[in-house]
């Protein structure tokens, strides 16, 4: 039988989040559209006698870091070997660059085998906010898309290792989502985007100068998508979690950030939610 791996195309972008809503990761309805624009050559293709079979997604940003996500083996294919070749595929894409993963713990003993450490881990919390948080005094919010870009992006850039202006435009426009800024004093404060899932709703990122602005975003966003929300908080941020406790939002998994190299930097104090397990 044939097996050949290739870049894929949009078409095949979307049957992935398929498969990925097959895996149970409740994958946002419509941020696919953003994931081509970072880097067009991101995702890749397995076919075995030309149907699709595995996939990986292994995103360049700036010169020296990578993230791997989007790693699926169709149940009929696993353990055949076709899921490690498209394995070193997407690594030999990101060969001398830092490359993070959000992966099932489970999986670490693999990931380290192939070199990763562990960062953190990431847990989802979930569920329907127990009550509607307070807007702080002196803080209002906006629609995102009125915010001059250049002030989005750089404000993004404190909490991301690298620029990614690219993605972050489509990330805030697509379908089926709601981006607000957080304003204090004339200055960004806050920082989030909530998108229409399988399940429920998704929030990510959320960037916030304290957890009564992160509070007052999630309830603001809550309210454009009503019903339940995940946000996937970084176990390093314990005001984060204690936030969305607090809210009503119980821990349904976890993932591990791992990296091939160091951690990067970047504000860990304003994360208070992760954007996104396939492209970081």
């Amino acid at each position: 039988m044939a097996f050949v791996i290739a870049t894929a195309s949009a078409d095949d972008v979307l049957r992935i989040m398929g498969w990925a809503r097959d895996e149970g990761w409740n994958p946002a309805n419509t941020d696919w559209m953003a994931f081509h624009a970072v880097d067009p050559g991101a995702f890749l293709i397995g076919r075995l006698d030309g149907e699709p079979v595995v996939s990986i997604s292994v995103t360049r940003y700036g010169p020296g870091l990578g993230f791997l996500g989007c790693y699926i083996a169709r149940p009929v294919v696993r353990g055949k070997g076709y899921g490690i070749q498209i394995w070193n595929a997407g690594m030999k894409r990101l060969e001398g660059r830092n490359v993070g993963l959000d992966g099932v713990p489970a999986q670490q003993a693999n990931y380290r085998k192939s070199g990763y450490r562990l960062a953190w881990n990431n847990a989802r919390h979930e569920g329907v906010l127990s009550a509607t948080p307070a807007v702080p005094a002196g803080v209002s919010f906006t629609d995102a898309r009125r915010i001059p870009f250049d002030r989005l992006a750089g404000y993004d850039r404190r909490f991301f290792p690298e620029a990614r202006d690219s993605f972050l435009a489509p990330w805030i426009t697509a379908p089926e989502r709601t981006a607000l800024v957080a304003l204090k004093d004339g200055e960004i404060a806050g920082f989030g985007v909530i998108r229409a899932a399988v399940t429920g709703a998704r929030i990510g990122p959320l960037y916030a100068a304290s957890p009564e602005i992160a509070a007052g975003l999630i309830g603001k966003l809550a309210a454009a998508i009503p019903g339940q929300i995940a946000i996937d908080v970084p176990d390093f941020h314990k005001p984060a979690k204690q936030l969305a406790e607090q809210l009503g939002l119980k821990p349904a998994f976890e993932t591990a950030r791992m990296y091939t190299g160091p951690d990067p930097a970047f504000d860990r104090t304003g994360l208070f939610g992760v954007t996104s397990f396939e492209l970081g």
